[in-house]
């Protein structure tokens, strides 16, 4: 019986002739066929004389994909630096630094837009976009900062130290759309920082869906509709901006005698419940939804706004409830939607759909701001951002199956951090994937896809 968990070998320096990251270069690939590249340069100004040696926006391209590898530091760059069969001039860690300290808010403002510019070919050919209407999600995060040191942090509620950044997501594809980086003590129910976020993500909607939702436009114009979920710090005159804005709502219900009230008039009539339903339509255990509009006081919120409930049997560690009761937990939310109650509660349960995608982003770079400078680490976050869209549009367009909605460990185990033996023949390099690698059909099949992209 051999134990051994390796094969003794003799190991040397020197190699040559093998690359470590195929996937990644798929992925760069992607970035530019659709002219990621370009446009991101086209929004970095120089600062000198001359053009940098690198291109500021090749520069950002390569940086996304050390986030998408799982770099954490600028010094991460380095090991696509040391493939320039692969990856061509890769800029080193200290031109990484100074590019996110030169990127001041109108410049990465232009950056966003450029970004809005792929995103509106990306959602043109993702079938994931064709639905009728656009959801928004909006939430805040804590991250946690081991540094007294960096500029714009402050101690959390929850007894930490760092930031608490907001975002706003899309429901159907999983990237972000806006982001605020805000200090650990920044207010959940902050009206304007919801609202900032939400105007940064209708400007980086393809046009013919932003239009008309933006404050000022003529809402006649409406082609298409937009609705933004958020929890209950979004239960405000939040609402009323949204209406403004000609964006529909979803937002989860607060605690108060008018909730109160409203539940009790139908918390012990049986016919007033519906079964619940799971998200792939089956029957909650237990679990019913109503609608008790005509109970509550609505005389606060915009016209045609309705409150869904919710009760489920009581569990271990079950939040607060909107009701008091030994047998359920209530929960519920408000909403000028038209879905039926039953749908509607199914809509809104998926808003904790924004967790996974924040998880995400701290899962690529977000959970390290590596500058004691704020802008720089504002840059540092937006980059993330433009990664994270970066690897969902790829998944969109040039993966199927398990790998449609891998998570970012999936992906780097499985298909980035691809191993393959590079040859050249006739003028060109050739790159000869690992035998018998997992994941080696999915990634040929993936660059053919690329080449058809136009």
């Amino acid at each position: 019986m051999n134990g051994n968990s390796t094969v003794r070998v003799v190991v040397e320096g020197g190699g040559d002739g093998v690359v470590a990251h195929v996937g990644l270069h798929c992925l760069g690939g992607f970035a530019d066929r659709v002219g990621l590249g370009h446009l991101l340069s086209e929004a970095v100004p120089w600062t000198g004389e001359r053009a940098p040696v690198h291109d500021r926006g090749k520069v950002l391209v390569q940086a996304m994909l050390m986030f998408a590898g799982g770099g954490e530091a600028c010094t991460d760059i380095e090991a696509l630096r040391s493939q320039g069969t692969l990856f061509g001039a890769v800029p080193s860690a200290p031109t990484l630094y100074r590019t996110f300290h030169q990127l001041d808010a109108a410049t990465r403002q232009r950056l966003w837009a450029a970004m809005a510019d792929v995103r509106a070919q990306v959602w043109a050919r993702s079938a994931a976009t064709v639905t009728g209407e656009v959801v928004l999600d909006i939430d805040a995060s804590l991250h946690q900062i081991h540094s007294e040191n960096k500029a714009g942090t402050a101690a959390t509620h929850k007894g930490g130290f760092g930031f608490h950044p907001i975002y706003c997501t899309a429901d159907a594809t999983g990237e972000t759309l806006g982001v605020k980086l805000r200090p650990g003590n920044a207010g959940a129910n902050n009206i304007t920082d919801h609202v900032e976020v939400l105007d940064q993500a209708i400007a980086g909607l393809p046009e013919q869906i932003a239009v008309g939702h933006r404050k000022g436009d003529d809402a006649g114009l409406v082609t298409r509709r937009v609705r933004v979920r958020t929890d209950s710090a979004g239960c405000t005159k939040f609402v009323w901006r949204c209406r403004e804005r000609n964006i529909g709502f979803s937002v989860v219900a607060r605690r108060n005698a008018s909730v109160h009230a409203a539940i009790s008039r139908v918390a012990y009539d049986s016919d007033a419940w519906t079964p619940a339903l799971t998200q792939d339509a089956k029957i909650r255990k237990g679990a019913a939804v109503a609608e008790v509009t005509e109970h509550a006081d609505m005389s606060g919120w915009p016209d045609g706004t309705r409150l869904i409930v919710r009760r489920e049997p009581l569990h271990p560690g079950a939040q607060g409830s909107l009701f008091p009761s030994v047998m359920f937990r209530y929960w519920g939310h408000y909403t000028d939607g038209d879905l039926d109650p039953v749908a509607a509660d199914v809509d809104m349960r998926a808003h904790a759909r924004v967790e996974d995608n924040i998880r995400r982003l701290k899962d690529s770079g977000a959970s390290r701001f590596p500058f004691r400078d704020l802008d720089a680490n504002r840059a540092w976050l937006d980059t993330v951002c433009f990664a994270d869209a970066l690897v969902r549009w790829f998944q969109l367009l040039c993966l199927d199956g398990r790998y449609l909605n891998a998570e970012p460990k999936t992906m780097r185990w499985q298909f980035w951090h691809t191993p393959a033996r590079i040859v050249r023949h006739a003028r060109q390099h050739i790159i000869r994937i690992l035998d018998r690698w997992p994941t080696t059909g999915e990634i040929l099949a993936a660059y053919q896809r690329i080449e058809l992209l136009i």
